[in-house]
C-alpha cells in the first residue's frame, strides 16, 4: 500500500512492521496519519500472510509525540467531535485486530501517541521512553480512548493522577504501573524482544489468538466477559486448529496450525 506518513513492511515470516514516518514532526498524529492507520489496519485484517504486527515510530526520539497541535488549535465543538471519532475508529481497529499488535516505544509517547500505544495489545519500551497524557495543559482531555484504556490498564486512581496532572512518566514508572509489559535498553533491543514475542505467537493457533483478544477486549467494552469467553471457547472447538492442537498434544508432536 502507498502511504505518505507510514511504512508497512511484511517479512516472509508473516511479521508486519508498521512504522509512523514523520520523524521531523516527532511522528505526531495528524489527520492524514490517523486516516492512513485506519487504511493500514483494514489491509492487515484482510492480508492472510500477516500473522503478527509490530507498530513503532521512525527514529529513537519519538514513538508519537501526540496529535498535531496546528490542526487542533482551530477545532470547534462540531469539528472536534468528528476529529476524535475519526481517531477512536482507527484505534478501535487496532485494539480489535484479530492478529496480535505489539507496540515498540522509543522516546516520547505523549497524548495521542500514548493512546496509540495503549490501543496495541502489548507494549515494549526502550529505556528512553516517556509516557503521558498532557491534554489538560491545553485545556483538553484525551480524546482517542485514553480516559478509558489508561483506567483499565493502571487503575482509576493512578490513571486520574496522570491525566489530571498531565505529567510524563519514565519507562520504569510505566512498567511499575503496568502500562508497559517489558523495558529494554534501547530501541534495537526492544525490537528484538518484540520479534521474539512475535515468533512465539506465530507458533500458536491464529483463530485462538484472535478469540483471546476479543475476550480481553470484552472487559473494556462493559460486556459480559464470562459469556464472551464461553462463546469464544465454543467457537474455538469448531476449528480444525483445535483438533490439530489436541491431537498433536496426545501424539507428543508439534502442532501444524492452519488458521481454520
Amino acid at each position: 500500500m502507498d502511504f505518505n506518513n507510514l511504512k508497512l513492511e511484511i517479512a516472509a515470516s508473516g511479521i508486519a512492521t508498521l512504522t509512523l514516518n514523520r520523524p521531523t514532526k516527532y511522528n505526531a498524529l495528524n489527520v492524514e496519519t490517523i486516516t492512513e492507520l485506519g487504511r493500514a489496519f483494514d489491509y492487515i485484517y484482510d492480508e492472510a500472510s500477516i500473522k503478527v504486527v509490530i507498530l513503532t515510530g521512525e527514529g529513537e526520539k519519538a514513538f508519537a509525540a501526540g496529535a498535531d497541535i496546528s490542526e487542533i488549535a482551530n477545532l470547534n465543538e462540531l469539528s472536534a467531535r468528528k476529529f476524535v471519532e475519526r481517531g477512536q475508529e482507527a484505534f478501535q481497529k487496532i485494539e480489535s485486530c484479530p492478529k496480535p499488535v505489539i507496540a515498540v516505544v522509543s522516546g516520547f509517547a505523549l497524548g495521542g501517541g500514548c493512546e496509540l500505544a495503549m490501543a496495541c495489545h502489548i507494549r515494549i519500551a526502550a529505556s528512553s521512553a516517556k509516557f503521558g497524557q498532557p491534554e489538560v495543559n491545553l485545556g483538553l482531555i484525551p480524546g482517542y480512548g485514553g480516559t478509558q484504556r489508561l483506567t483499565l490498564l493502571v487503575g482509576k486512581g493512578r490513571a486520574l493522577e496522570l491525566m489530571l496532572t498531565g505529567v510524563a512518566i519514565s519507562a520504569d514508572e510505566a512498567y511499575r504501573l503496568g502500562l508497559v509489559n517489558h523495558i529494554e535498553a534501547d530501541k534495537e533491543a526492544a525490537m528484538t524482544k518484540a520479534l521474539q514475542l512475535a515468533d512465539k505467537m506465530m507458533t500458536k493457533a491464529p483463530i485462538a489468538l484472535g478469540l483471546v483478544i476479543d475476550c480481553a477486549n470484552a472487559a473494556l467494552l462493559a460486556e459480559d466477559g464470562y459469556q464472551a469467553e464461553a462463546n469464544a471457547f465454543a467457537n474455538a472447538c469448531k476449528t480444525d486448529d483445535f483438533h490439530e492442537g489436541t491431537a498433536a498434544f496426545l501424539e507428543k508432536r508439534s502442532p501444524a496450525f492452519k488458521g481454520r
